[in-house]
């Protein structure tokens, strides 16, 4: 604002305005303004000012990102600059890769999972006053489970991040891609929602990666009315029903054969889910029936849309 009071009170201005007016109408200080007078910020400060800005939201949303990284999320931001700009400004911020340089004094903190920003809704406990988990679900779209895996292929590396409906164990949702950001999870979330419709007070159990915890995240399951579980550090019980799908995941895809690129392998995984998965493996828990089946069989389309 401090621009335009002077501007405005410019001798060669169209319609010169005193600085006393200007800074009432717009509820400034003027002692604020004739401070900045005497130290205006340059323009060079100000680009630098946003670009750190853009700089600091990436490396929030996605901490495991090093300045290379952060330097693309900029530029999409509308904040481009070079790599060895974008260094100096992480580097005088302090902003590291979670997985790079640990701070002095705090390297035994390295890799250190960050606060939960939901509580455990699945953790119970039992009579001998042990902590364990229940993943339980009487009807469709009541629980879901979210974790995230990856496999490597000759160009790099295969992220997957899936979406499990507790009641009939079907990946009612999933995203494949070759970066692990926060975006990974949101485009599983959101695919799970236009599978099924109404999920309004859904708890979404996941554990603590930073994919979940990004506030992208959280907003689109606030966007969706859902409800966030997250469970503790550490524990991969926590999880077991999504983990339990990644190892079938494991042994049936991902480890039967050498992949060369990310599509042939991304091609494999979607065919396994949707063939293989949903309408052939029979599940002693479902009565031996598929997801497929057993959905078609104790729901109606309704219950799946509500």
């Amino acid at each position: 604002m401090f621009p335009l009071v002077r501007e405005l009170a410019a001798k060669d201005a169209p319609l010169r305005v005193p600085v006393t007016v200007t800074c009432r109408v717009l509820k400034l200080v003027r002692q604020h303004y004739y401070r900045w007078l005497k130290n205006p910020v340059t323009e060079a400060e100000l680009v630098e000012a946003y670009r750190a800005n853009a700089l600091f939201d990436a490396h929030r949303d996605d901490p495991e990102f090093g300045y290379r990284f952060l330097v693309d999320e900029a530029a999409e931001a509308g904040e481009p600059m070079a790599e060895r700009t974008a260094w100096r400004i992480c580097s005088q911020q302090g902003w590291w890769s979670a997985f790079g340089k640990p701070k002095r004094g705090k390297a035994n903190q390295k890799g250190k999972p960050g606060p939960p920003v939901h509580d455990d809704l699945c953790a119970v406990v039992d009579e001998h006053g042990v902590i364990r988990h229940e993943f339980n679900a009487v009807r469709p779209n009541e629980l879901w489970l979210a974790d995230i895996t990856e496999h490597r292929t000759s160009e790099g590396k295969l992220y997957l991040c899936a979406v499990k409906d507790v009641f009939s164990g079907r990946i009612v949702g999933y995203s494949i891609d070759s970066r692990m950001k926060s975006r990974l999870a949101v485009a599983a979330l959101n695919s799970a929602v236009a599978r099924r419709d109404d999920v309004a007070g859904c708890i979404m159990h996941t554990d603590r990666g930073s994919q979940f915890r990004s506030r992208k995240f959280v907003r689109a399951l606030g966007r969706h009315d859902m409800v966030g579980s997250m469970g503790r550090v550490g524990a991969a019980g926590d999880n077991a029903a999504m983990e339990s799908f990644f190892s079938l995941l494991q042994k049936n895809v991902l480890d039967r054969r050498f992949w060369a690129t990310r599509d042939e392998l991304r091609i494999a995984i979607v065919t396994w889910i949707e063939r293989t998965y949903h309408r052939r493996r029979r599940q002693t828990r479902l009565g031996r029936l598929t997801p497929v089946e057993y959905e078609t069989i104790m729901t109606t389309p309704a219950d799946l849309a509500a």
